[in-house]
């Protein structure tokens, strides 16, 4: 019989970039952020709102006095909600790391044609994409409550999807690290929450004595945390270029770190 043979055709090329295998992680842990929304937001929310609420009233008890030429509560508001926003990058990168080492999935994730640096890729970004999500609601409703100024939305913009980016780095590493849940807690206790409220989130520099300044400055998340409030009061507390640039370095340095790790298969094999 004359019939003809099965068609055959040459394996797609995927790269330079696997943008499509890309585009699946991202979706996939973007929809999870998605379906976890409420629970994402509402508890850093509430948590906000306190902490707005207690130091407005301890600024207030101490007589209220302006902060760098603003209101107490307005130089606060800004620092909240970064802080909000850098946690919300941290926990959306080491959950879902941390929940597919556990169950398995990240067997399935080595196995899809996708380079190091895009399974890196592909857990990092929709980490920080949540958590601008996070920090963005936040600023709303707190907008609602407090007059907060815009200087130089820009400002905004670059230090929120630095921190963000810088946050979800550590929290992809933690993932990495952390056999159990009991080993991210500890992360999250002893390091992230320490970087986070020794940041100037809640204070200004000039409030501390020299040593204190001095051991603030050498906190990193400080120039992500003073780089973003001065996009809303226009007034930062350090130069902006040189905070750019220890975040960017700082990035850059998580980054290959991870890109390394995935590629020996650090924790990820068994």
């Amino acid at each position: 019989m004359g019939g003809q043979g099965p068609s055959w055709s040459a394996p797609r090329d995927l790269r330079p970039v696997n943008w499509r295998g890309f585009w699946t992680l991202y979706r996939r842990a973007a929809l999870r952020y998605l379906r976890s929304l409420p629970e994402d937001v509402g508890g850093p929310l509430v948590s906000s709102m306190l902490f707005l609420i207690v130091f407005s009233m301890a600024w207030g008890a101490a007589g209220g006095e302006p902060i760098r030429g603003v209101d107490p509560v307005t130089f606060i508001a800004p620092g909240i909600a970064a802080y909000a926003l850098f946690h919300g990058a941290f926990e959306n990168s080491a959950f879902p790391t941390i929940h597919d080492k556990l169950e398995g999935i990240v067997q399935d994730v080595l196995g899809a044609p996708l380079t190091p640096l895009e399974m890196v890729a592909g857990y990092v970004l929709p980490a920080a994409t949540g958590g601008l999500v996070t920090g963005a609601i936040i600023l709303g409703v707190m907008r609602i409550f407090v007059e907060i100024p815009l200087a130089a939305p820009l400002y905004v913009l670059g230090f929120g999807v630095l921190g963000a980016m810088l946050f979800a780095f550590l929290g992809f590493l933690a993932g990495l690290w952390a056999r159990k849940w009991d080993r991210y807690s500890v992360v999250d206790t002893f390091l992230i929450l320490p970087l986070g409220l020794l940041s100037g989130t809640f204070f200004p520099l000039a409030a501390l004595p020299e040593m204190g300044q001095s051991l603030i400055l050498a906190n990193p998340v400080f120039y992500a945390v003073d780089g973003f409030r001065a996009g809303f009061l226009g007034q930062p507390q350090a130069p902006l270029l040189a905070g750019a640039a220890v975040l960017l370095g700082l990035c850059a340095l998580l980054a290959m770190t991870s890109w390394i790790l995935v590629a020996r298969g650090y924790r990820l094999k068994p």
